[in-house]
């Protein structure tokens, strides 16, 4: 049973509802989630569409986020990352557990991505499993960065799906794997007590405080996820932090500063395998829909111009600026050993703030895989 409390520690509470299609209702995982959820649910027919509340229209995308569909993925479960061919990619894989997220994040990409409201999580985890296991043998000797973070947070239904500790197991054999769980929430206690063999990192977005406060909803706060990494550490696991996206406001320097030094005052620098950093960037029709649904946020009133991978983003000149000051906080205190790169931005980006473009490394996928590999 789910006990309500702050969101950013339980997300999954923000739940009213479940439904089921119906050729998964009988599986013995999704028996076990409606057990723990506490929830009431309801079988619709295969490939169905949810009644949601029609109350509830002048904001479908929030109204969902009280809905989980229990499915099927009826596609691949693991992919490539879809980056762009036009900016730096880090060569990262995808498994894809489902989509959509009960927090609430103002400048959440998923907004325009998505054509459904509600949250969907794949219950066919054998299928997700044998895949996975397929694919590590059609080439053995290839490792993957893993991760679960793209279309959903990685923790944030984690009490009600229990699926960590079945990844943590299966990836603790594997030496292909290294596993990241990315959140914004302080859902950890499923890691707790698991054998990972060093396999897994777990890592959080963070950002200024005032960005957390106002344009991150139902998250957790700054120092819940710092106490959550905290404990992470003390159990084993490696820690990766994330700053993207990176939004100019008013006192982003001190802001993002703050959360710079308050991050290297709690962690050790030494626990850190990677910080990666990325500027806001959206799909033009974000816009309409970030306004619309969060009329007193000003983070889209900025100047922007079209990437090259069709994204607005701020001005060159503008990101690098914001880069320099982050970065020069970052390596100030970072591990020599802690890789720090940015997540799509092009090598003229890399050599103006950090003087030297990936493929002088080995390119950024060899800069992560000696981060954990080695």
């Amino acid at each position: 049973m789910i006990i309500k409390q702050h969101y950013g520690r339980n997300p999954a509470g923000f739940l009213q509802h479940i439904h089921v299609e119906e050729n998964c209702i009988d599986l013995p995982y999704t028996r076990e989630i409606l057990r723990r959820s506490g929830l009431p649910y309801a079988v619709i027919l295969d490939r169905a569409e949810p009644a949601l509340p029609t109350g509830d229209s002048h904001d479908p995308f929030s109204a969902g986020k009280r809905h989980l569909l229990l499915c099927r993925n009826r596609g691949q479960f693991f992919k490539p990352c879809p980056g762009t061919s036009e900016y730096r990619c880090c060569s990262y894989h995808v498994l894809n557990i489902g989509m959509n997220c009960p927090m609430d994040c103002v400048y959440c990409i998923l907004q325009a991505y998505l054509n459904r409201p509600w949250l969907s999580y794949f219950v066919n985890i054998d299928d997700m499993f044998t895949e996975m296991e397929m694919v590590l043998k059609s080439d053995p000797k290839k490792v993957y960065r893993i991760g679960t973070g793209e279309f959903t947070d990685s923790l944030a239904l984690d009490r009600l799906t229990g699926l960590s500790p079945r990844l943590v197991d299966y990836v603790s054999g594997k030496k292909q794997i290294v596993l990241e769980l990315k959140t914004k929430s302080a859902c950890i206690d499923n890691l707790a007590g698991l054998s990972h063999a060093g396999r897994v990192v777990v890592a959080w977005s963070l950002n200024a405080p005032a960005i957390m406060k106002k344009e991150e909803l139902r998250t957790a706060t700054l120092d819940q996820r710092l106490a959550a990494a905290k404990q992470c550490l003390e159990w084993g696991y490696k820690l990766a932090f994330h700053f993207d996206p990176i939004i100019e406001h008013p006192g982003w320097r001190q802001g993002y500063e703050e959360t710079i030094d308050l991050l290297f005052k709690e962690i050790p620098a030494d626990a850190i395998v990677w910080i990666s950093m990325g500027a806001l960037r959206y799909l033009p029709h974000l816009k309409k829909i970030g306004t619309d649904r969060f009329p007193g946020s000003r983070i889209f009133y900025q100047e922007f111009i079209e990437g090259l991978d069709g994204k607005a983003r701020y001005f060159r000149a503008h990101r690098t600026g914001m880069y320099k000051v982050i970065y020069e906080r970052l390596k100030r205190q970072a591990s020599a050993k802690t890789c720090i790169y940015f997540c799509m931005e092009s090598d003229e980006i890399w050599r103006e703030v950090m003087g030297f473009t990936p493929e002088e490394k080995g390119g950024i996928p060899a800069m992560l895989d000696r981060t954990v590999f080695s």
